[in-house]
């Protein structure tokens, strides 16, 4: 009998990791250090929420039902704001808005896949990714990255097979934090269209990215379309992790099957969270400019720090956005050592098995650091209870 979709894939790991706190009690002087989500803990900047509370009292349609592709006037911005970025041409009608960029993969999926059919992603691999296509009965390909924690193209080319739909990547990437190179996207890009399939590239972490300028020339691409599906997140840029909004930018007759997938699953996106979003389009540039100088000083406080990690025999394999990715010097599997650093040095992280198929080794030696809530006086202290850490 087959299984229930929900039933074929893996437990959510974040809340498995949550699991391990329980019956643990952390010494006054020795507190939680919690890097294992990739989220905000602090709410929308002050001015943010002023405007979203003038939005609750004054305005009705935010309490309303709303279009299914999103509110007009944040497409428009998305489309405005994107085409400066990126270069090229981006109308509104080639942009949807989502409940969080998960559901813009979902949905992307929906409109290419049918069962049995194919993806390659990159591994380590996002868990969320792996997760949906399991439930859609999709079978994920692995492709094992480079140097430096980037995938080729070139090795992505012989896993394309006559079932391949899409090429998923992330960048900046999570797991790894490694930002890929322009000349790598514009490779994918060529391969995907090569072979008549898609190419989706998530940048939900693109407003932390510490290149100036656009970080690729896809959009510039005059016929991107055909073979571009771009998902975005705002829940990083203005902290609004909880009001689920993201968007994916693509060609409007893929949108017009987008639109039957979010009108089947939410009907249409949470309408404060878009307001909010909007408004932190048109008014928080230079704060957010400021956020990702401080994500970039972390970044920085990790690369001063792991020295003093490195000669406990550790490795940073890669850093950037709110991630660093490091291989431990263990015997014993990152799977077993993860719930073991909560009791014994009050560090709740994730392991490199979480982001890794079981068939495939490199996991157990590997653990995903997502740092963007911790400042430097935080990331010296996670290195040096690290260090201590004997087994």
């Amino acid at each position: 009998m087959p299984l229930p979709r929900t039933a074929t894939t893996f437990a959510p790991p974040v809340m498995e990791a949550r699991r391990w706190l329980e019956g643990v009690t952390h010494p006054s002087g020795r507190p939680l250090l919690n890097v294992s989500q990739a989220a905000p803990v602090d709410p929308p900047p002050a001015p943010l929420r002023e405007a979203m509370a003038q939005i609750v009292l004054n305005d009705p349609d935010a309490h309303l039902y709303g279009p299914v592709l999103g509110l007009p006037e944040l497409r428009d911005e998305v489309a405005k704001q994107w085409t400066a970025s990126y270069g090229g041409s981006i109308s509104a009608d080639q942009v949807a808005i989502t409940s969080g960029c998960n559901q813009a993969f979902a949905a992307a999926i929906a409109t290419l896949c049918a069962e049995g059919d194919e993806v390659i992603i990159p591994v380590p691999y996002y868990f969320n990714h792996r997760m949906w296509l399991d439930m859609s009965g999709v079978k994920t390909v692995p492709l094992p990255v480079g140097d430096g924690m980037i995938p080729l193209a070139a090795a992505a080319a012989p896993l394309i097979t006559s079932r391949t739909r899409a090429i998923a990547l992330v960048s900046p990437n999570n797991p790894c934090g490694v930002e890929y190179p322009a000349e790598t996207l514009r490779a994918f890009l060529d391969l995907a269209r090569t072979h008549g399939i898609a190419l989706i590239v998530d940048e939900t972490y693109r407003d932390f990215d510490s290149r100036t300028g656009a970080p690729h020339d896809l959009f510039a691409d005059p016929d991107w379309d055909d073979t571009l599906i771009h998902l975005y997140s705002f829940s990083k840029a203005y902290r609004l992790t909880g009001h689920r909004v993201g968007a994916i930018v693509t060609s409007q007759a893929r949108l017009a099957e987008v639109e039957k997938f979010l009108d089947t699953i939410t009907i249409c996106p949470n309408q404060l969270g878009q307001r909010a979003a909007l408004w932190g389009m048109q008014n928080l540039g230079d704060w957010l400019a400021g956020e990702r100088l401080e994500i970039l000083d972390r970044r920085a406080a990790i690369a001063n720090h792991f020295p003093g990690l490195a000669a406990q025999g550790w490795d940073l394999l890669g850093c950037g956005a709110y991630f660093a990715y490091v291989r431990h010097p263990f015997t014993v599997s990152s799977a077993e050592l993860a719930p073991r650093f909560v009791r014994d040095a009050g560090v709740l992280l994730l392991p490199g098995t979480m982001f890794m198929p079981d068939e495939l080794q490199g996991g157990e030696t590997q653990f995903r650091i997502a740092f963007a809530n911790i400042d430097r006086a935080g990331v010296k202290t996670l290195f040096e209870r690290l260090a201590k850490v004997t087994y």
